[in-house]
């Protein structure tokens, strides 16, 4: 199952795409899937028709995890 994620690449938007695994301490580079912007528009410097792309890690900034559909929301005590 993919991981949906936002890769934050240095000096570019915010990239919403998929991934396979999240990648290890000793990765140097990250396979996403589907990479768009975050509004789901193709990404302006891609030819039209990629699926997946390889980044190098040390382009990276960070990663943020997006909640899987399927998880459960987690519903707090409310004082009453």
């Amino acid at each position: 199952m993919a991981i949906q994620v936002i890769i934050h690449v240095a000096n570019e938007d915010p990239i919403l795409a998929e991934l396979e695994r999240l990648p290890a301490p000793t990765d140097v580079s990250i396979l996403a899937l589907n990479p768009r912007q975050r509004d789901n528009k193709d990404l302006r410097y891609l030819a039209q028709n990629v699926t997946q792309v390889i980044w190098p890690m040390s382009r990276i900034t960070f990663i943020e995890i997006m909640p899987a559909a399927d998880e459960e929301k987690i519903v707090g005590f409310v004082r009453e």
